[in-house]
């Protein structure tokens, strides 16, 4: 049984990666949307904590006061 070659598996691998594309840079659009609508997204969704944070605390101080 022959030995496997460490160095063509290495370079087979290399040679893989290498022949990527980036595709992040090639539809740079779609990428910005993705980040508009995250912090959109993380925006609404810390605006409803704050929201029921501040009913919470409006309870505790109609129960305590």
């Amino acid at each position: 049984m022959p030995a496997i070659n460490n160095a063509l598996v290495a370079r087979e691998t290399y040679s893989r990666i290498v022949a990527r594309e980036n595709w992040a840079q090639q539809e740079a659009g779609v990428v910005v949307v993705f980040c508009i609508v995250f912090v959109v997204a993380v925006g609404l969704i810390g605006l409803w904590i704050s929201k029921c944070l501040a009913k919470r605390r409006a309870k505790k101080q109609a129960v305590v006061g």
